[in-house]
């Protein structure tokens, strides 16, 4: 019996951690995953259990490659960003994973913009709307200030997915889709490290920038790629399977969109609305939106069912299009939509979350009708704001809200003239890293195009629809 070739992929999420191998056709023909207890860091924050991590990956990479039905020919990593990895000389963590949701001293943080052009100069240039440790390369400064016994213990800085890579080839690199993703690091105008990396000395830190499609032949014939950021990941096969010009809009926890093919440059008013860009598998930077939308989802949907006792209830809702009528022509600004957990983020940031009352809808159905068609108008937005001059007919929705019928024909009813696709490509991310890993010759193929299999949406019969908004531009921290 003779042994499949595949490709192997650890995905790593914050949450989920997978194992995944992919044949030459770039199907799944075998997935393992878990959940790894965090640990705390030296501040008693929760972070990444590094030791626990590193031994889960190399067991399953030890059992798969014991696995006579399979012939691993090659491996990658799609990883988490906004992290870094400090190595000390010998190779191994010098400090902890500090996670991305650490709060950031204020102090520091206004003497780190004073010193390098203000807020605004520096999030325009480096693309990264201000957010503290989820600028990722601020944790260097935040070391190298606050922590110095710790900073001088380190040898090398990996961004996550690096790190990942790094386990198993022993290798140093650094890569353009993590440098680029709101670290803070990337000078995107003049695509160079920004000065202050310098003048901070911290530049030697940073192993030499390498493509994406790096590989390195172990002596065992299997080659290993250098990692990718997972946003990046799971638009690569998208890139390479659409035709002409889309925008994707990923949904989770976060909702992403992304813009491929709009080479405006960020200004602040777009950062103020959640736009950063990010950097495809080519190099390119890629303009995008995001909102939290699917946690504030999650949220008031388990709020509708504690109140009306409807647990379960709604996911798989048909649309109604004469009550959703009745809401978009009314448009009673009591019943909309206030954001409890996404009101840092989006289109319109507020400070200060709301409270949605599910008292004042008469039954279930009315309230989760309004809830998804002011999420969908949230997310509307979100898609315009990217757009940019020239227009891009193609929306990708991936991720949760795609297996969200309502969901998706709302936001084709308020996009006239787009065409809404939802695609049930799964794990997009493990797949992207297991394509660029594989090089550019890999990224042309007619079975990887069936893959995406995309489903068209059609608008909804509701008149009026189209000129529904959940907010008024100019409100709620909009720029006009």
């Amino acid at each position: 019996m003779s042994m499949t070739p595949v490709t192997a992929v650890f995905d790593i999420g914050k949450t989920n951690k997978k194992f995944l191998l992919f044949d030459l056709d770039y199907r799944v023909v075998f997935k393992q995953q878990t959940e790894l207890e965090l640990i705390e860091d030296d501040d008693g924050d929760p972070c990444e259990n590094w030791v626990d991590l590193e031994q889960w990956m190399q067991r399953k990479l030890k059992q798969a490659r014991s696995n006579e039905d399979f012939e691993i020919k090659a491996l990658n990593f799609s990883g988490y960003g906004a992290t870094l990895v400090h190595l000390g000389e010998n190779g191994r963590p010098a400090a902890p994973i500090y996670d991305y949701l650490k709060e950031y001293p204020s102090d520091l943080l206004g003497r780190f913009y004073q010193q390098y052009g203000g807020k605004e100069h520096f999030s325009v240039v480096t693309a990264s709307p201000p957010m503290g440790m989820l600028n990722s390369g601020l944790q260097l400064y935040w070391l190298k200030h606050k922590k110095p016994d710790m900073f001088d213990r380190i040898a090398h800085t990996l961004h996550f997915p690096q790190y990942l890579a790094h386990i198993f080839s022993g290798s140093l690199h650094s890569e353009l889709t993590s440098v680029g993703c709101h670290t803070g690091l990337w000078n995107f105008r003049e695509d160079r490290y920004h000065h202050w990396v310098r003048e901070e000395g911290i530049d030697p830190l940073f192993p030499s920038m390498q493509p994406v499609t790096t590989s390195e032949k172990q002596d065992d014939g299997m080659r290993i790629g250098i990692g990718i950021h997972d946003s990046s990941a799971a638009l690569a096969p998208y890139l390479v399977g659409m035709d002409d010009p889309f925008m994707l809009v990923s949904t989770g926890t976060w909702s992403i969109t992304f813009n491929p093919f709009n080479p405006e440059p960020l200004t602040f008013g777009e950062l103020k609305r959640d736009c950063l860009s990010y950097i495809n598998i080519y190099g390119e930077p890629v303009k995008a939106s995001r909102v939290f939308l699917g946690r504030e989802f999650s949220h008031q949907k388990k709020k509708l069912d504690r109140h009306f006792n409807s647990h379960n209830a709604g996911y798989e809702m048909e649309p109604d299009p004469e009550l959703l009528e009745k809401l978009v022509r009314n448009a009673n600004p009591e019943k909309k939509l206030e954001l409890e957990q996404a009101h840092g983020s989006g289109p319109y940031p507020s400070d200060e979350p709301g409270h949605w009352d599910p008292g004042i809808f008469g039954s279930y159905t009315e309230a989760y009708h309004q809830l998804m068609l002011d999420l969908a108008s949230i997310q509307a937005d979100c898609i315009t704001l990217v757009e940019g001059e020239e227009p891009v007919n193609q929306m990708v929705v991936t991720g949760g809200f795609s297996q969200n019928t309502l969901f998706n024909r709302l936001l084709a009813s308020l996009l006239p003239g787009k065409d809404i696709y939802s695609a049930s490509l799964p794990h997009a991310s493990a797949l992207g890293a297991a394509m660029v890993v594989n090089g550019q010759e890999s990224f042309v193929n007619e079975q990887q195009k069936e893959l995406l299999t995309l489903t068209r949406h059609q608008p909804l019969p509701v008149n009026g629809i189209k000129g529904y908004r959940w907010r008024q531009p100019g409100i709620n921290g909009s720029t006009e």
